[in-house]
C-alpha cells in the first residue's frame, strides 16, 4: 500500500505523486524518503531552514539531479527524469531566482533566446521573423491575463514583477506546462512588486496550472499557498492545507520538526 502523500492533502489523485525520494552523498543523506504530491491546478509552497533539504528535492524533481532511491510519476505513469529536459518533457519547469534572462536583451528577444523563429524573403534569404515573434509574445501575456510590457524595452529596465512575468512566458513557449517551480519569486522585491509577483501566482492558477513555491516570506506564502510542505533535516514534516494552520503554529513546524497536535491527531 503506497505511503500517505501528508496530512492535509486531497482526496482526488495527484497530478504527480512522489513516493521515498531520497539523496545521499556517501554517508550524508541530503533527502530522507520524502512523500510529497501536486494535485492539478493548485498552489504548493514548500518551507524550511537553510539546510532544511528544500534544493536538493527541487533538483530530483526538476531533473538536475538523480534521486538516490524513490519514484515519482505523473498522472499515474511512472517517469525518470536525469536532465532538465526531461523534466520539460514531463511539464516541469523552473523558474530560478536569476530568471536566466539577459539584462541587455529586450522582452521579444529574451523570451525566443535560442528558438529565433524564421522567415525566407523571396522565399531564398533567411531572416528573423520579428512581427510573428511580436504577435506570439502579445499573445503568452495575454494567455497569463498580463498588460504587455513595452516589447522593445531591454529587460534591465522593467520592474521585478514584470522580469517575472517574462522569465514564465519564456517557459511557456514551446512547453506542455503541468508545473510550474518558483524559487523565492518575491526575493529582494519590493511592497508593490511582490504584489504584483503574488498576483501573477494567482493568475497562474486561475489559467489552470499547478505551482510549487519555495519561499522563505511566510507572509507570501499564506497569501497565495493551497497547501503548505515543510522539510527538516532532508524529512518531510508533513503538509497541511493553509486554512489548517495559523502563522505560529507553521513557524513551529518549521524550527521543531513535527506538526501542530490539533493538525495531526
Amino acid at each position: 500500500m503506497p505511503a500517505p502523500a501528508a496530512l492535509g492533502a486531497e482526496t482526488r489523485d495527484p497530478m504527480i505523486a512522489i513516493r521515498g525520494l531520497t539523496k545521499t552523498y556517501g554517508g550524508h543523506i541530503a533527502n530522507n524518503a520524502i512523500d510529497f504530491d501536486v494535485f492539478p491546478n493548485e498552489i504548493v509552497a514548500l518551507v524550511g531552514d537553510n539546510g532544511a533539504g528544500k534544493s536538493t528535492f527541487i533538483k530530483m524533481i526538476s531533473g538536475v539531479l538523480r534521486p538516490t532511491l524513490g519514484t515519482i510519476t505523473i498522472n499515474g505513469q511512472p517517469v525518470e527524469m536525469s536532465s532538465p529536459s526531461d523534466a520539460t518533457k514531463q511539464g516541469i519547469e523552473t523558474l530560478h531566482q536569476n530568471l536566466a534572462l539577459v539584462d541587455v536583451f529586450n522582452v521579444q528577444e529574451n523570451i525566443f533566446m535560442g528558438r529565433e523563429l524564421q522567415r525566407r524573403i523571396g522565399g531564398v534569404i533567411p531572416s528573423l521573423d520579428h512581427a510573428e515573434m511580436r504577435r506570439r509574445t502579445i499573445a503568452l501575456f495575454e494567455e497569463l491575463g498580463l498588460k504587455t510590457p513595452d516589447l522593445n524595452k531591454m529587460v534591465r529596465a522593467l520592474s521585478g514583477g514584470q522580469r517575472q512575468a517574462v522569465g514564465i512566458a519564456r517557459l511557456l513557449l514551446e512547453s506542455d506546462l503541468k508545473l510550474l517551480i518558483m524559487d523565492e519569486p518575491m526575493a529582494a522585491l519590493g511592497v508593490e512588486e511582490s504584489r504584483l509577483v503574488v498576483e501573477l501566482i494567482m493568475r497562474l492558477k486561475e489559467k489552470g496550472y499547478s505551482v510549487l513555491i519555495i519561499s522563505h516570506n511566510l507572509d507570501h506564502v499564506f497569501q497565495v499557498a493551497d497547501r503548505i510542505a515543510v522539510l527538516k533535516n532532508g524529512r518531510m514534516v508533513g503538509a497541511v492545507r493553509r486554512a489548517d494552520i495559523d502563522h505560529d503554529e507553521l513557524v513551529s513546524m518549521i524550527v521543531g520538526g513535527k506538526m501542530p497536535s490539533r493538525v495531526a491527531a
